[in-house]
């Protein structure tokens, strides 16, 4: 029998030599708000406060007081009234549910390693190139997997066999707070601390609390991501008067000739092909029509044999607008669903975008590009 099991006996039988039903002094009475001399509750006196706290084990962070270590609430039943539980105070079997404390304490460690390791990931693994982003893709999902998981199976089974099994029937109250809904919440509040054995089962409140730590710190790793400001950084691009247009991926010049009504090409300025900050805001869509097929707000002028340019940047949030409908001639954004008119200026007839795709002016140099 370990020791706790002979404390809870001798509180039970209200005998023993610290307990509050033996008459003597109880330790720790002047934290557990009893002043010195004054009877207990079930009998005793609080004549030698605190001495479980100076005679015994420092107490850890999250433990209360020695005289409080069976309830949340301390409050003395009114004189002359006998107490009649709702909840019972503990399980029906001690045993079965000291050995799910432990499973319970084993989970709770587990999605602690679990978020901390979600964490050591998200610092080792920076996804600076592909491999490194498919590993840490695959060791953040796993870690928060488990963190999770294990969070939500530790308090699975600590309801289903830790907690006592007791079915309760509510009645419907008015909708107001009476003096007598604050003592029966107060009633059955203590009563439910004592039932859900949070007070009395020190290792599994220190498991639950070590396993929320990592998730409470996990957002302000994250929030790293959030900064710096971009400020003026994404108001200008690559592109200036006079720069060359070349395929993305292959780095081939264009001539006109080389596109055929109905196609659609992805360019960007020539010299950017290994700036990936550059490429993220400079790519455009080069799309070819028959002069007839475009009309105003379309820049005409800004257009060489039929072939109008727009940027690829979806006005919504970022994502590349490169699908072409071409039955309708109109520009699809994947992502929300953002639709553009290419042929009236890449203007707006569906989705999230607030305004249209900008056009960007073409003309050819001296080698016909």
């Amino acid at each position: 029998m370990t020791d706790n099991d002979k404390q809870d006996e001798a509180m039970a039988q209200g005998s023993g030599e610290a307990g509050p039903g033996s008459g003597q002094p109880y330790p720790g009475g002047d934290e557990a708000g009893v002043a010195p001399g004054q009877p207990y509750p079930g009998g005793g006196t609080g004549q030698e406060g605190g001495g479980g706290e100076r005679h015994g084990r420092r107490r850890v962070i999250g433990t209360p007081p020695p005289a409080a270590t069976r309830r949340l609430l301390v409050a003395e039943p009114p004189d002359g009234e006998a107490a009649q539980r709702e909840l019972p105070a503990g399980p029906a079997d001690p045993r079965s549910a000291k050995r799910a404390e432990r499973v319970v304490a084993l989970l709770f460690t587990l999605s602690f390693l679990g978020s901390a390791g979600f964490i050591a990931a998200y610092v080792l693994f920076p996804g600076s190139s592909l491999h490194q982003v498919s590993l840490s893709n695959l060791t953040l999902g796993v870690s928060m997997s488990v963190a999770f998981l294990a969070l939500a199976a530790g308090a699975v089974v600590w309801v289903r066999n830790v907690m006592p099994e007791v079915e309760l029937t509510e009645e419907r109250h008015p909708l107001r707070s009476s003096e007598e809904n604050r003592k029966a919440f107060t009633k059955t509040f203590v009563e439910g601390t004592e039932a859900s054995q949070f007070v009395k089962r020190p290792l599994l409140r220190r498991t639950l609390l070590a396993a929320l730590g990592p998730l409470a710190i996990a957002p302000l790793v994250l929030l790293r991501d959030m900064g710096p400001l971009p400020h003026q950084a994404l108001r200008h691009t690559a592109w200036k008067a006079g720069s060359r247009a070349v395929v993305m991926g292959t780095n081939a010049p264009l001539r006109p000739g080389d596109l055929t009504p109905g196609s659609l090409i992805t360019v960007i300025p020539e010299g950017i092909a290994d700036n990936q900050d550059e490429l993220a805001k400079a790519a455009v869509i080069l799309i070819k029509f028959r002069p007839e097929q475009l009309f105003p707000p379309t820049r005409i002028d800004w257009t060489v044999d039929g072939i109008v340019a727009y940027s690829k940047i979806c006005t919504h949030v970022g994502c590349p607008a490169a699908l072409l409908e071409h039955t309708t001639n109109h520009i699809l954004c994947p992502c929300h669903q953002s639709t553009f008119n290419a042929t009236h200026g890449a203007q707006v007839i569906f989705g999230p975008a607030p305004r249209p795709l900008p056009q960007l002016p073409l003309t050819t140099d001296s080698e016909g590009y």
